[in-house]
């Protein structure tokens, strides 16, 4: 019986110890993704917004408007930018791994208003890995009730 329990419990270790190295290096390339991607919209770098995005994206942002593939998804970002101007600041507060291959990630969304106001928001993204590469396929940003 002990030799059959000493194998089973060496797997479970080695599994566990493999798995936990691929989330942590998954998480940090998560992390970069979101940075990616607020640098790509503080910037208005298209190069870098097209090469973060899946094609399908789809974006539903605290207005009420859906944007949907990257070509929606960029008219409306750019626009966004331009008639809400202000630093954007978003910071990684959780991500929960679905499979190893997608991820939903929470983020506090701050826009610093040219006034000194601040706009507190959430943003939950949809992350797949696409041959190697985090890409984000979904965007949904959130105004808290009572907020402006």
């Amino acid at each position: 019986m002990k030799s059959f329990f000493l194998p089973v419990l060496l797997m479970v270790l080695v599994v566990t110890s493999v798995h936990g190295q691929g989330t942590k290096k998954a998480e940090q390339a998560i992390h970069m993704l979101i940075d990616n991607y607020s640098k790509a919209r503080e910037t208005q770098d298209t190069v870098l917004l097209r090469s973060i995005l899946t094609p399908d994206i789809d974006q539903l942002v605290s207005s009420g408007e859906w944007r949907e593939g990257m070509k929606g998804a960029m008219t409306g970002m750019a626009r966004s930018t331009e008639t809400n101007p202000g630093t954007r600041t978003l910071n990684v507060k959780k991500i929960r791994f679905l499979n190893p291959e997608t991820a939903v990630v929470d983020a506090r969304y701050t826009i610093q208003n040219p006034d000194g106001t601040a706009r507190q928001m959430w943003s939950t993204f949809v992350v797949v890995s696409q041959k190697g590469n985090w890409k984000i396929t979904a965007i949904r940003n959130m105004l808290p009730s009572g907020s402006r």
